[in-house]
């Protein structure tokens, strides 16, 4: 979910600049969107959406494993007795496996990846427009991401808790 922060303090930061506004007279705002995330009812769906993912993605790979295994094992039992041309295409077998086995891992990160993606831009879209709607409603110029700011003064406004209201948490 750390990753959806990150996404959404770009989209944070993009918010609310208005140009032609004195630097002196820009209000700054502040928002804690990880709170807000870990706030919203559809995080714990996603994170279970996600688990469940994984646990197919796992469950391939350990099939894949299982299969490489018996393979191998069947080929070490009778490589001795087996003629040339069977030896050598039980071995482009269990090459290729173990060539499918790397793809799969290899690729299995990214579709994760994009699979949370996918799970998480209804509530960070919903999120989004929440924050677009207080900055508008305070006139902030400015909207940064609290986590991400190394200091606040006094005269920084945390948005956070009327992002809250505006989702109904």
């Amino acid at each position: 979910m750390k990753k959806l922060s990150k996404v959404l303090v770009l989209v944070v930061l993009a918010l609310g600049i208005s140009f032609g506004v004195n630097a002196q007279s820009q209000k700054i705002g502040y928002v804690d969107t990880q709170t807000i995330i870990d706030m919203m009812p559809e995080s714990a769906k996603i994170k279970q959406d996600l688990q469940a993912y994984y646990a197919e993605l796992q469950a391939e790979l350990q099939a894949m494993a299982t299969e490489y295994q018996n393979k191998m094992r069947d080929y070490e039992a009778n490589s001795a007795t087996m003629s040339n041309i069977l030896r050598q295409s039980k071995e482009k077998e269990i090459m290729d496996l173990q060539g499918r086995i790397q793809d799969f891992q290899a690729n299995a990160e990214g579709d994760l990846a994009e699979k949370q993606e996918e799970l998480s831009k209804p509530m960070l879209d919903k999120i989004k427009t929440a924050i677009d709607d207080v900055v508008k409603a305070k006139g902030l110029a400015y909207v940064f991401e609290k986590t991400v700011v190394l200091s606040i003064g006094d005269s920084g406004i945390d948005i956070t808790p009327d992002v809250k209201t505006k989702l109904g948490l």
